[in-house]
């Protein structure tokens, strides 16, 4: 694994027995929404199939699979001038990429991450709109550190940490 790809990671999360779990999938996926969705499909899960993508320090993607469903949260929309996981989740949710004067005059030239998709991805396991929205907004926080803290409030910390260290240490 090369320093450039070092915070590149993908991990899906599912529950068996009552009990949640997760695991690394391929770093290949981190660029590749369909590969993503078919890979979250292949995991059986009681409640849905969870999706966690973070690319360096720049966005990450938040997914769920729940049969035919897949809903998708992306937390910076300007991450698809540069990120092809960022264009295709936005393919995805038909929303056009903006130019950089359509960005600029969005956030007025704050500070700020602008995110797309189903802010309510995770609502009915205890994150609601606002909180995802806040922590996705935190410009302070890498990705890596909200996939965390994300995966604290739903209840999955300790198998997402132990995912996490299973390959970065």
């Amino acid at each position: 694994m090369t320093d450039e790809d070092a915070f590149d990671f993908a991990i899906v999360v599912y529950r068996e027995d009552e009990c949640w779990d997760a695991e690394m999938l391929p770093v290949a996926l981190t660029s590749d929404l369909h590969g993503l969705i078919k890979a979250l499909r292949q995991q059986p899960s009681e409640s849905g199939t969870i999706g966690l993508v973070a690319v360096g320090d720049e966005f990450f993607v938040a997914l769920r699979v729940l049969g035919e469903r897949v809903d998708v949260f992306l937390s910076d929309i300007a991450a698809s001038w540069d990120f092809p996981l960022a264009q295709q989740v936005l393919e995805y949710l038909d929303v056009p990429i903006p130019d950089e004067d359509e960005l600029e005059e969005i956030l007025q030239d704050e500070e700020v991450a602008l995110p797309a998709g189903d802010l309510s991805i995770f609502a009915d396991l205890g994150l609601d709109e606002m909180e995802l929205g806040i922590l996705s907004g935190d410009m302070d926080l890498l990705p890596e550190d909200v996939l965390s803290s994300i995966a604290a409030r739903l209840g999955f910390s300790e198998p997402f940490e132990r995912a996490i260290e299973s390959v970065f240490g």
